[in-house]
């Protein structure tokens, strides 16, 4: 029999234990697919943690603190969040044994777990800066870079690792200013069904699944009038109540009408600008005229996407149809209608390669593999900023952890008190990562994980396990181009202890909802109503 608090914290325990098992599965390349089907209905085929916890709708408040904390490395790092979930739940189930094995059940059973936890956890962060293997040496040179990104993309697209670790650095490099401040809004990604995933490629500039509105469909040197407003005439605000007395009087309204517009659309190809983009809808009359002064026209119904643009081209969008300045005109080498597979998109183009923005795009023969692509893609681009703010890069493959878990283990041996025991779970709580990565792979975890630690003992820190390997192997980790960034590494070790901590200081769950009880009396309906007997 369980204590009160004994029971509380196991009912926890175990909530966040079936949270982090549902995407352990999911660790490492050969990570198994989850299925989820949204509120929404809809459906997500994808093996990335931050997407199905997204998705998924945790009711458990102990199982909600491991998500915030996963999704603040998502915010934090962009990448590593099933790190998190898997590290802070074999925490949570180590912090069990100690308390089933003996460790006296009351308060300060609790807290001894919780220092010896801190301890360990202040420890790993202290080690972790010695384990660093290389640093990223130059930003701009694509084929670095893509060797650099090559782990974060495998873990999402084991076996197209290579081609789309390279496109994304094109696109990165491309873009990364000489202030060296990224910014991951500035790749945009545009999926179009057909062919495969080796037809996707990048292009400096914006692309938009839109067609052109008028008979203009290519221009040279575009200078480019942007409106935030419908292309139309002007619309008084009040209503107005013309009387038309006879055929020439109609006639002459309706052409003033024209000539008005013809004007304004005159005005706007005076001032130089030869494209068009409106956020509104297109009048009849207004496309006429712009047909008839060769202005490219396109509509763009996103505001989103037509703020991208202005960044993009460096315009200024007008509320109004004014003739645009000199300075509120966008510049772009080239604007046209293409064709890719049977889809129509306006390409607005750079030629230079350092433009504001970028994108990458995506071919592929379903929307599902398509957005796992796009998952792929988000994690390159933040693993890419995560490299802008620190280079350092620590060995992949279980690597890190197993010898984070043999220093940790020497440094409880060295403490005195109950909570060596503690700081040794914390240790052992490291060999999950290979485990899972081994276990997903279909080899024996313990088998990998004696051999990790032997070769870790003769010094090689960088030795992880190969997950290319048919039978349960070691190689170098930094000789085969598998690393993790430092920064990745650090945010994950510190939210997942932080997650189980708190969890673990939690000895009551009081939900505020209305209490049980007699209920108010409902009295008649209509009773302020006349009865007709």
């Amino acid at each position: 029999h369980y204590s009160g608090l004994e029971e509380a914290v196991y009912r926890n325990i175990q909530a966040c234990k079936e949270l982090a098992q549902t995407t352990r599965t999911a660790y490492g390349p050969n990570g198994m697919n989850k299925m989820v089907i949204n509120h929404l209905e809809k459906l997500f085929v994808t093996n990335d943690a931050a997407t199905i916890l997204r998705e998924l709708e945790v009711q458990h408040p102990a199982a909600k603190m491991l998500v915030m904390a996963s999704h603040m490395q998502e915010q934090e790092v962009g990448d590593g969040t099933n790190f998190v979930l898997v590290f802070a739940g074999v925490l949570l189930e180590l912090a069990e044994d100690l308390l089933r094995m003996g460790l006296s059940v009351s308060e300060a059973s609790y807290i001894l777990v919780i220092e010896g936890y801190e301890k360990a956890c202040k420890k790993a962060l202290e080690i972790l800066p010695d384990l660093v293997c290389c640093s990223a040496k130059n930003l701009r040179d694509v084929e670095e870079v893509a060797s650099l990104l090559y782990t974060s993309v495998m873990s999402k697209q084991y076996g197209n690792e290579r081609f789309l670790a390279k496109l994304i650095a094109q696109a990165c490099v491309s873009i990364l200013p000489d202030s060296g401040h990224f910014n991951v809004d500035n790749i945009r990604v545009c999926k179009i069904v057909g062919a495969g995933i080796s037809a996707s490629s990048v292009l400096h500039g914006m692309v938009f699944k839109k067609e052109t509105e008028g008979d203009v469909t290519s221009v040279k040197d575009a200078k480019i009038a942007v409106y935030s407003c419908p292309f139309d005439g002007m619309i008084t605000e009040t209503k107005g109540t013309v009387l038309i007395k006879n055929a020439e009087e109609l006639m002459n309204f309706s052409k003033g009408e024209e000539n008005l517009m013809d004007l304004q659309v005159k005005a706007i190809a005076d001032s130089g600008a030869n494209v068009v983009v409106t956020g509104g809808k297109v009048a009849d009359m207004a496309l006429h005229y712009a047909n008839k002064y060769n202005l490219m026209l396109v509509r763009l119904n996103s505001k989103w996407d037509l703020r991208r643009l202005c960044k993009t081209v460096g315009a200024t969008a007008l509320p109004r149809l004014t003739p645009p300045t000199l300075e509120e005109m966008g510049h772009c080498h080239s604007v046209y209608l293409s064709e890719v597979g049977d889809t129509q998109v306006v390409v607005f183009k750079h030629e230079k390669e350092d433009g504001a923005i970028s994108t990458i795009l995506i071919r592929g023969s379903t929307d599902n593999l398509m957005d796992d692509i796009e998952r792929a893609v988000d994690d390159g681009v933040n693993t890419f900023k995560v490299l802008t703010r620190d280079k350092r890069l620590v060995p992949g493959g279980g690597a890190t952890e197993i010898e984070l878990a043999k220093q940790i283990t020497s440094y409880g041996e060295t403490c005195p008190g109950l909570d060596q025991y503690a700081i040794k779970k914390f240790a052992e709580a490291f060999e999950a990562i290979p485990r899972a990565l081994a276990e997903n792979s279909g080899v024996k975890a313990n088998e990998v994980i004696s051999k990790l630690y032997a070769m870790h003992q003769e010094g090689k820190k960088n030795v992880g396990f190969d997950i290319e390997a048919e039978a349960a192997a070691v190689k170098d980790m930094l000789e085969a181009g598998v690393l993790d960034t430092y920064l990745g590494k650090f945010w994950g070790i510190k939210l997942a202890t932080n997650a189980a901590v708190t969890v673990l200081r939690v000895d009551q769950i009081i939900m505020a909802k209305p209490a049980g009880g007699p209920k108010p009396p409902s009295g008649k309906k209509d009773w302020d109503e006349d009865q007709n007997d």
